[in-house]
């Protein structure tokens, strides 16, 4: 995932900012990490470059 897209996206659910950890990238490419959801308390995570912005199921 380019790092450049990070602001662009928001919460799937409350469409709320998301914040970013990086566990595996550099300064232009995101490898693996998360986004994290300030108001829902919600992770997504990024696994080899993609990140899995579906919303929790209501179960979770």
């Amino acid at each position: 995932m380019k790092r450049s897209i990070v602001p662009l996206l928001c919460c799937p659910v409350c469409k709320g900012d998301l914040t970013l950890t990086v566990t595996d990238g550099d300064d232009r490419e995101i490898r693996e990490g998360k986004l994290h959801c300030l108001v829902c308390r919600v992770d997504y995570p990024v696994e080899d470059g993609i990140p899995d912005l579906l919303p929790p199921s209501p179960s979770e």
